[in-house]
């Protein structure tokens, strides 16, 4: 496909950064993550280090945002100043993702991409989900998140990630309309969750040749 573009909603622990990382080396395409805050500060004037504090969580004090939005860097931010902080970092987020995905192939991870490009038909929209023990596990292994707290840890970031995608999309967190294909890591494995969207990615680039 001309331009892929790959999003990745996830459930926490299920592995979706671990698979958005492994498509980017199979298919030669940079990977967005943390990358993401680089991007939006550069061309917003927002600190990074503001972004980062607020990734992916919603914020609801419009005093808070009011009170910190001053803590802009540059000549850039002029464009985001009379909005409260959250909205002007979802905003710096938002354009970078669009420019991003503008420029060629890329993988993004979170951040509402899914919703930020869903008029891109060159776009693949993913969801990787895994049950709780195998999430739990993860959390643990990979997040050194102490064992007798690492249920109720994943329901929290769940929770955070719902809530900040249901406060700036239209859309619903995970919601299977949202889209092109919902996969479980736990019964896949990583290797095989990417070998089945590596398979769905040239199925679809057949497809689309076909309607033309």
């Amino acid at each position: 496909m001309t331009n892929l573009v790959i999003t990745i909603g996830r459930q926490f622990g299920s592995g979706g950064r671990q698979i958005g990382r492994l498509l980017s080396e199979k298919l030669g395409i940079p990977y967005y993550d943390k990358e993401i805050l680089a991007e939006a500060a550069k061309e917003s004037g927002l600190c990074e280090e503001i972004l980062e504090h607020h990734d992916e969580k919603p914020t609801g004090s419009l005093l808070f945002s009011l009170v910190t939005g001053v803590q802009m860097h540059g000549n850039l931010g002029g464009a985001y100043m009379d909005m409260p902080l959250n909205h002007k970092i979802f905003l710096a987020q938002f354009d970078a993702i669009r420019r991003l995905a503008s420029e060629g192939g890329c993988i993004i991870v979170g951040r509402c991409a899914d919703y930020v490009l869903r008029d891109k038909p060159n776009a693949v929209k993913l969801f990787v989900k895994a049950d709780m023990r195998q999430r739990m596990e993860r959390a643990v292994a990979v997040h050194g998140v102490d064992i007798a707290k690492a249920e109720d840890y994943v329901r929290k970031m769940d929770k955070q990630r719902a809530s900040y995608y249901n406060y700036y999309a239209t859309n619903t967190w995970g919601d299977v309309n949202n889209y092109d294909l919902c996969l479980d890591t736990g019964k896949l494995g990583i290797e095989g969750s990417v070998e089945l969207i590596m398979d769905y990615v040239a199925l679809r680039e057949k497809a689309l040749k076909g309607t033309k």
